[in-house]
């Protein structure tokens, strides 16, 4: 498959392929890459099988697919060389260097390109949601985008390998998702519509269900409505299936004055039709496969134990409603089955206690009192925020004599704004500078509009940088500044950063946002790169599925999360408005907060330094953080 021409306009979509099985290709991902491009019967993309083993035979997945999906067979070896250091689904525009990477990240890119070939087809840009946020957050901080995207997928996978020998355990995700679908709909539109349901039932005589309550998730979380498991009537359907809008309705008939004027508190809560609340978006067809393969071995072996997913059930069987579903996933493979009609179960999804009591003890109640007590904690014990003396604080680029591409004001910002980030660059410049060798790859993560990554490819020709960030407009004004320059040792890469799994040299993060930080340093780690990092949003730092803090063994023996979490608060003080006093403490928090992050990556072999940027007026989060293997 080596020498593929391809026009400058083309883009190549790569898909894994691993096996196949019950009609339809594995990993799910692909599956959905797959099911999106025949729903939206997209025709733009180059699309590539990618194989581990060159001498898979090829027979039998041509059979399994429809002679209207076009694809070819690749080898991994074969892949463009920006490929194979993501995690696929992966797109490439031609000349190879700006790839997009992650199921979230390729699928909505589909739809945008789809859109694009066809303004006229409005349901395709629908997918994207209430203004285009459809999975838009990346899986690092929205738990929502992590479950539809990451755990399902790979809980249904892991479930699919039992031996089925006795019941087997119900993945967590799946009983998550049919938690999730228990919760009351939340919309922009949301006063309006609920005032539109309290009014149709009191015309139907039904006595109207408060929306109190319903929000927290607990014990007794609604059963699948018999209005939308089984009339056309209900609101919540007209809405999702006709597109009726509030403001049609409230035209032709103006809400009485018993429903204007009723509490918000008394209005009924929106019921779920699909998976997002409404209407039929992206969500659901990344979930669809999963459940399909789930209900499959279901439905076989333990029917019995479909009545605890009313919900996802229902939801299940009303989605082949959607105009275009059902052919769109038998070219795909994905052949609905027809479920048994369900009892009137009593089982209702519902948090349980235990996980209420986690949870509210994760969020725990508002932090009180200042950060003196703790910091006196941690003196007792030796730790004081003192920082490393920074290596050439008077070191500065010669910006004057650098092309003009290569500067920040060309990144849209203010004169007095482009200065301190030049400031800003002048310390992380000079580290790498200091540290890189010829042939050295460098990624700059969360790399935004470039400024830090453009500088190094400028200033180390001899060196390959990368790029990587999750907002798609960044990473273009950043490919056309670098394009301006004519820079060739470049590359871009608009994914989250864990579907980078490139070998790399040293790792930068110029305001990496909250445990971004922290994702850098791990991932910089992990391969024994370099890390120089300057952090940011400290009073964002939680705890989350990959890090619990304080992190480090040292600060762990001091400090509770409670008190490590009232240090990130106060880190975030430190803006220039602020009495000189109350910065100073949010300056020795900040120091505190990572000297906790260097002192977790000196216990897995690294010599750290927490330095100060100069000149600190360069901006308000100015510490840097830098790590070099031992």
């Amino acid at each position: 498959m080596k020498g593929i021409q391809k026009s400058p306009t083309e883009e190549s979509l790569y898909l894994e392929y691993s096996h196949q099985a019950e009609g339809s290709i594995f990993p799910l991902h692909t599956s959905v890459a797959l099911f999106l491009l025949s729903y939206c019967d997209c025709k733009v993309f180059n699309v590539y099988l990618v194989f581990s083993e060159e001498n898979t035979d090829t027979s039998l997945l041509r059979e399994a697919l429809s002679q209207d999906v076009d694809v070819q067979f690749i080898s991994r070896q074969a892949l463009p060389p920006i490929v194979q250091n993501c995690c696929l689904p992966a797109v490439v525009e031609q000349p190879d260097v700006f790839c997009r990477a992650g199921l979230a990240v390729v699928l909505r890119h589909i739809i945008q390109k789809c859109y694009e070939a066809e303004p006229s087809r409005k349901e395709i840009l629908g997918l994207l949601g209430f203004k285009k946020t459809c999975l838009k957050a990346c899986a690092e901080v929205s738990q929502w985008t992590r479950l539809c995207e990451l755990t399902i997928p790979l809980a249904v996978e892991n479930f699919l390998q039992g031996t089925f020998d006795q019941p087997p355990a119900i993945p967590e995700e799946i009983l998550q998702l049919e938690r999730k679908l228990s919760e009351p709909v939340r919309v922009h539109n949301d006063d309006k519509l609920r005032r539109q349901k309290l009014k149709q039932q009191k015309t139907a005589g039904v006595e109207p269900s408060s929306g109190k309550g319903k929000a927290k998730g607990k014990a007794g979380a609604q059963q699948p409505p018999k209005e939308l498991a089984g009339s056309s009537k209900s609101l919540e359907l007209k809405v999702a299936f006709s597109k009726l809008t509030v403001k049609d309705a409230a035209a032709a008939n103006r809400e009485p004055s018993h429903i204007r004027k009723a509490k918000a508190s008394d209005l009924p809560p929106l019921e779920h039709v699909f998976a997002e609340g409404l209407y039929f978006t992206l969500a659901d067809i990344v979930l669809l496969p999963s459940v399909h393969h789930f209900l499959i071995v279901i439905c076989k072996k333990f029917s019995e134990k479909l009545e605890q997913f009313p919900l996802l059930t229902s939801w299940y069987q009303r989605i082949q409603e959607v105009p275009k579903v059902k052919p769109a996933a038998s070219k795909c493979g994905i052949h609905f089955l027809n479920l048994p009609e369900l009892l009137n179960s009593e089982s209702k999804a519902h948090m349980n206690s235990d996980e209420v009591t986690a949870a509210e003890e994760q969020n725990g109640p508002l932090f009180t009192g200042g950060p003196r007590p703790t910091m006196t904690k941690l003196m007792e014990t030796g730790i004081e925020a003192i920082f490393s003396p920074h290596p050439c604080p008077s070191w500065t680029l010669d910006w004057n004599s650098l092309p003009a591409a290569v500067s920040p004001k060309e990144g849209k910002m203010s004169t007095d704004r482009a200065l301190r980030k030049q400031q800003q660059l002048n310390n992380l410049v000079y580290v790498v500078l200091n540290q890189a060798k010829p042939g050295d790859r460098i990624v700059d993560f969360c790399s935004g509009g470039g400024h830090v990554g453009i500088v190094l490819a400028h200033m180390l020709p001899s060196c390959q940088v990368t790029l990587i960030e999750n907002k798609e407009l960044s990473l273009i004004r950043a490919k056309k500044r670098s394009d301006e320059l004519g820079l060739s040792n470049i590359w871009f890469i608009q994914a989250n950063m864990e579907y980078f799994t490139g070998m790399f040299n040293i790792g930068v993060a110029l305001h990496a946002c909250g445990v971004a930080t922290d994702m850098v340093i791990q991932h910089c780690i992990q391969i024994r790169a370099s890390f120089i990092t300057c952090p940011c949003c400290y009073g964002f730092i939680q705890n989350t599925s990959k890090f619990s803090f304080p992190k480090s063994e040292k600060f762990k023996r001091t400090l509770s999360y409670k008190e490590h979490m009232i240090l990130c608060r106060f880190a975030d003080q430190t803006a220039v408005q602020l009495p000189p006093q109350r910065r100073l403490i949010g300056k020795q928090c900040m120091c505190l907060v990572d000297m906790d992050r260097a002192t977790a990556a000196e216990e897995q072999g690294y010599s750290v330094q927490v330095i100060s940027m100069e000149p600190e007026s360069c901006s308000p989060k100015n510490n840097m953080i830098v790590g070099v293997p031992i």
